[in-house]
This record gives structure tokens, sequence and C-alpha cells, in this order.
């Protein structure tokens, strides 16, 4: 059992990856990439350290999440093959006593041929057999696309505060009724429920990390089961909460007139007139219009700088781009 328990945990998580985890992401790619089409025609207030910061697209910002996931569906192809690198063979300490020379070559070549896992022999099986090595690394992927998945419901739960008193840039879909003394109130529990699943992963991923340190002495670790556990717990849990998320959150956003509202009201784009009006004039522009609540377009004008200049540097479609041509630079 010291080299087969390993195998078959190790074996378990790269189905649920393969079988759970890759399929789900792979549907919330395709729902992100899609949603990114959809908003790309819509430019908001892109924020650094939750302050204004210069125009982007929602489209962008989507963009940029359908990447995320995409670099999350490749983190679980590296931990398929990391699980892949079996201990079967070793037998009680490794060194393969009391079995055919054969057998771990055959029974992996078979197995990889049942599961379309690419099972092979470990290279090293007093190293595979000792450690949780390879259940910590392909843990630590599994808690990595987590924390990716926490970013994007985490910005897409703010991008629907409101509905009058917050952002209000997203409408999210009402699946249910979200107060029992407040009529009417939608709360965002889909991204909410999904955020809880990964405070689990989060906690799985410790108990395997103390595991891994912890349980190994010598030649066997003796925390398996409850890293296994863990292991799989993260997974199945991780892939549903991805599908639902896709499903019952992603798949019916709307985007709202708020962020083209706001916008056009940041004094973030007074960034544009640097090369008009220059660095500093430009910063007394924002400020004056975070005092006043005047747009940026009404202050450069009352300081005369002109309609055609106005109209040039302050085309926020430019300010979504690369270069020097939307503020100002250029022809």
């Amino acid at each position: 059992s010291n080299d087969v328990i390993p195998t078959a945990i190790q074996l378990a998580s790269a189905s649920a990856i393969k079988d759970e985890l890759i399929p789900a992401l792979e549907r919330l790619q395709r729902a992100l990439a899609a949603k990114s089409k959809e908003f790309w025609p819509v430019i908001k207030t892109g924020r650094t350290h939750l302050q204004d910061a210069t125009p982007i697209r929602l489209g962008q910002e989507f963009k940029g999440y359908a990447g995320q996931i995409e670099e999350s569906i490749r983190r679980a192809q590296a931990a398929i093959d990391e699980l892949s690198r079996v201990p079967l063979g070793g037998t009680a300490v490794g060194t393969g006593i009391n079995s055919h020379p054969q057998f771990a070559r055959i029974v992996t070549a078979r197995l990889a041929k049942e599961t379309r896992i690419p099972v092979k022999e470990a290279v090293n099986h007093f190293h595979a057999q000792a450690t949780l090595d390879v259940l910590v690394a392909a843990h630590g992927a599994v808690r990595t696309i987590a924390t990716s998945l926490w970013k994007i419901g985490s910005d897409i739960r703010l991008m629907g505060t409101g509905p009058i008193a917050g952002l209000g840039e997203l409408r999210l879909p009402e699946t249910q009724p979200g107060s029992s003394i407040m009529p009417g109130k939608v709360n965002p529990v889909i991204v909410e429920s999904l955020l809880m699943v990964i405070a689990r992963v989060y906690g799985n991923d410790a108990t395997i990390l103390i595991s891994g340190q912890s349980g190994s002495f010598f030649e066997l670790n003796v925390m398996m089961p409850v890293a296994g556990f863990a292991m799989l717990e993260s997974i199945t849990l991780l892939a549903a909460a991805t599908r639902n998320f896709s499903e019952r959150c992603v798949e019916g956003l709307q985007a709202t007139d708020r962020g083209p509202e706001l916008v056009e009201r940041s004094p973030m784009l007074a960034t544009a007139l640097n090369p008009v009006i220059g660095y500093d004039e430009a910063g007394k522009l924002a400020k004056e219009s975070m005092r006043t609540g005047r747009s940026i377009r009404q202050l450069a004008r009352a300081r005369g700088v002109g309609e055609k200049d106005l109209n040039r540097v302050l085309d926020l479609g430019k300010m979504t781009k690369p270069g020097l041509e939307g503020p100002g630079g250029g022809g």
C-alpha cells in the first residue's frame, strides 16, 4: 500500500482536474471572452489603488479576466503532468522489493490507457514515496487558480455594487430574493458562494502543506489520507463553483450606462492634457474638478483650450490604446 495509495490519490486528483476542473474553466473562459466582445464599446474609468485612473474599456477588463482563466487552464494541465508521475513499483520503502522488475512499467502503461492520463513511473522512487511534494505542488496550482477566480469575482461584485450608492457599472443576474426584510434587494450570492469555496481551498492548501511538511519521516509520508481528501475536495468544490459562476453570473451580466457616465466626469482625464497645457496645469485642473464637480472638458475650455484640441486629446476611444496619438502627442 505504500506505493499504491499515493498512486491512487495522484491519479484520482489528475482525473478530477481533467474531467471536472478544466471543463469548468474552459466554459468560464468562453463566457468571459464573449463578454469582452459584448462590452468592448463601453468605456469606463480605470482604477488603481481603488482610485480613479485613466479610461479603459469594460471589454479590456474582461479580456484580462479571460486571460487569467487561459493561464489557469495551463496551470491545471501542468498539475496533471505533475500528478501523473507516480510512485507505483517502489513497494515498501522505494527499493521495489518483492516486485517484478517490469511491474511499474507495465501497470503504468495500462493505467495511462484506461485513464487517458499520461501516467508514468516516477524517476526516483525514494523521493516519490517519501514525500508529498507532488501533491503540494499540484495543489499550489489549484490555489493559484482559486486566487485568479477570487480577483475576477471580487471585481465583478464591486462593479455590481448599488444600485444607487455603489459603482453600478454592471447589473448582475437576479438569482433569488436577496433579503427577508428589505424588499427588492438583490445580493451577489453567486459571487459570494465562489469566494466561500475559495476560502475552503485556501484552508485545504494549508492542510496539504502541513501534511507535506510534518508527515514525511524517512521513507514514508503518513499524512497521505488527509492530504488526498483535501486535494479532491478542493478540485471538486472549485469546479462546481466555477460552473455555477459561469452559468448564473457571468453569462447573464449586463453593462449599465454608469461607467460611461462616470468616465466623462473623471478628473483623471486631465492626464490627456499633459502635452497641451503641461503636467502642473493638468494637475491643477484635476484638483479643481474634484473640488467643484465640473468636468475636465468644461474647465479646460474655460482656460482657453480650443475645441479642436479638446476633441482630439479627450477622445476616450484613443485613450484606451497605446501610444501618444490619443493624449495629444500625435496627429
